[in-house]
């Protein structure tokens, strides 16, 4: 048998007192070998601010750069979308190829930018209308046209501003809630 000692903590006396450090270090040991959070929360009796503080500021570095959460430019996101709808890449491979955490991310990137992009559905003609174009259809075929091409532009413009913002490290877009000035 080894001789094991068990660590008494000093208990606290009220929710404003400390915790006791020896506690503390091995709540983030614990943690860092697996435990999961809610498990030491409700073992300990922490609260999740109080949790997530003692991670930020006794958490191992290699915890810290794991728990990071990662950000992704708008030039990635078109990529990845173009190319899945494209069908030269499945959601798994994107994830894999571009090492995003999760397919859920991909998945609500297509949602986004399926909003963004408008589908113009073209009538066929009736076998009336073949012979003789009204001024009604060209004005319609004029607006359809005018439509696509302005799609192109801000799909353009879109991507010019992507690539400007990787590029150059400037935020271009007005971020929602800016404070005017």
């Amino acid at each position: 048998m080894q001789n094991q000692k068990e660590v008494i903590y000093v208990v606290r006396k009220n929710k404003q007192s400390r915790f006791d450090k020896r506690l503390i270090l091995k709540v983030v040991s614990e943690i860092e070998k697996g435990l999961p959070r809610k498990e030491a929360i409700q073992t300990y009796g922490l609260s999740v601010p109080t949790l997530d503080s003692w991670m930020r500021n006794y958490g191992s570095q290699d915890y810290k750069e794991n728990m990071k959460r990662r950000t992704y430019n708008s030039l990635l996101k078109r990529t990845v979308v173009a190319a899945i709808e494209q069908g030269r890449l499945t959601v798994k491979e994107a994830k894999i190829a571009h090492n995003i955490k999760t397919e859920k991310i991909i998945r609500s990137w297509i949602a986004q930018y399926k909003t963004e992009k408008v589908e113009i559905c073209i009538e066929k003609p009736s076998v009336l209308a073949k012979d003789k174009k009204t001024k009604k259809d060209l004005e319609k075929e004029a607006l359809l046209q005018a439509l696509k091409e302005a799609e192109l532009k801000i799909k353009a413009l879109n991507t010019l501003i992507d690539v400007a913002e990787d590029q150059l490290k400037i935020d271009i877009r007005k971020k929602s809630g800016a404070k005017q000035s």
